[in-house]
C-alpha cells in the first residue's frame, strides 16, 4: 500500500495501511517534545515515557514498531529498560540516544540488543533517516519498499535513507556516486551515454568532462564490483550499462 502526505513526502505504513508507531523514552521534556513532534510530521503515531517504567508500561500497551531509548534516565539506565522492552516484544529494533561518545559505551549498547545510536547532540534529520532503516528492516513500512528501493540483482538502494547494499553487504557511497548509481538503477540493462550521464548527475552539457564520468564509473566499479560477479559494464563508443551479475551454477 502506498501514499502520500498533504505535504507531498512519501510515508511509511505498517502493512495494515496504518502509521507506523515510534516511542520515544528521554527524561529531558523538551528534547522529547521536539523530537516527538519531528516524528509526527513523518505521518507516524507518537507515544512519549519520561522514565524506564513508564517505558515497559507503554511499550506493553501501544506495542511499538520502533523505540527511540534513552541510555541515561532518572530510574533506571537505557539497557535496563531495552531488556524489559525486549521481554515484551522481542523484535523491536531500538536506537539508542547517549550523551557519552565513547567507543565502549557504543559497543555496550549495541552487543545489549540495540539496533543503531545517536549521539547528542544530533540532528532530527539524521534520528528519521537512521529511524526508517530500523522500520524497513524491521519489516514494517514494507508496503512502501516498492516506491523508495530500488533493486538489480542482488544490489539495492534506497532512495530515501541513501542506503545501498549488495548481497546484504553495506556499501557506502558519496554523493556523487550515489546519483550516479541512482541513475544507473533507474534505468537497468539500458546502455547511458556519457553525455546522458552528465546532464543527469553533473547537470551540464557535455563538453570535454567526460573523463569524469569514466572516473566516477571506476570509482563505483571498486565498491559494487570488487571481488564480486560484476554488474556495471562498459559498451565501448556507446557508454555504460548496469544489470544483474549471472547467478553461479
Amino acid at each position: 500500500m502506498t501514499t502520500t502526505s498533504p505535504q507531498g513526502r512519501t510515508e511509511l505504513l505498517r502493512p495494515d495501511g496504518s502509521p507506523v508507531r515510534v516511542l520515544v523514552v528521554d527524561d529531558e521534556v523538551s528534547l522529547t517534545e521536539l523530537l516527538s513532534m519531528a516524528l509526527r510530521y513523518e505521518g507516524w503515531e507518537i507515544r512519549s515515557a519520561s522514565d524506564g517504567l513508564g517505558a515497559v508500561r507503554a511499550a506493553r500497551a501501544f506495542r511499538p514498531d520502533v523505540v527511540v531509548l534513552d541510555m541515561m534516565l532518572a530510574d533506571m539506565d537505557g539497557l535496563s529498560v531495552l531488556g524489559r522492552v525486549r521481554r515484551e516484544l522481542p523484535e523491536v529494533p531500538v536506537l539508542f540516544l547517549t550523551a557519552k561518545d565513547a567507543v565502549e559505551d557504543r559497543i555496550a549498547g549495541l552487543t545489549a540488543g540495540g539496533d543503531d545510536y545517536v549521539t547528542k547532540p544530533f540532528g532530527l534529520e539524521e534520528v528519521v533517516a537512521r529511524l526508517r532503516g530500523l522500520i524497513r528492516r524491521a519489516g514494517a513500512g514494507a508496503g512502501r519498499r516498492s516506491e523508495s528501493v530500488l533493486a538489480v540483482g542482488d544490489l539495492t538502494l534506497d532512495e530515501d535513507s541513501h542506503e545501498v547494499t549488495r548481497g546484504g553487504q553495506s556499501i557506502h557511497l558519496t554523493a556523487t556516486e550515489f546519483e550516479l548509481l541512482r541513475y544507473l538503477m533507474r534505468n537497468p540493462r539500458r546502455v547511458l551515454s556519457k553525455a546522458q550521464i552528465l546532464d543527469r548527475v553533473w547537470s551540464y552539457d557535455f563538453g570535454g568532462q567526460a573523463n569524469v564520468v569514466e572516473l566516477y564509473i571506476s570509482y563505483l566499479r571498486r565498491k559494487i564490483d570488487a571481488g564480486r560477479e560484476p554488474m556495471i559494464h562498459t559498451r565501448r563508443g556507446a557508454g555504460y550499462l548496469i544489470k544483474p551479475a549471472p547467478v553461479a551454477a
